[in-house]
């Protein structure tokens, strides 16, 4: 169970990193990102693939 809200939680937060960019890209100036985005979505997915990497390192640990 614990797995499975991970795993969403890392889903929803990399899909909201996606919001953030596109949502960027449609505000004046169009086609422009401010860096405020681009850090936001960094920081969200920099979060999103540490739930993934300590949750097979420490799966990884158990099965050996």
């Amino acid at each position: 169970m614990k797995l499975s809200i991970q795993l969403l939680t890392a889903c929803l937060l990399t899909a909201a990193g996606c919001v953030f960019l596109f949502v960027g890209l449609w505000m004046p100036p169009v086609g422009e990102l401010h860096p405020s985005v681009l850090v936001a979505f960094g920081e969200i997915m920099t979060f999103a693939g540490s739930l993934f990497g300590i949750d097979y390192h420490y799966r990884s640990k158990k099965s050996n």
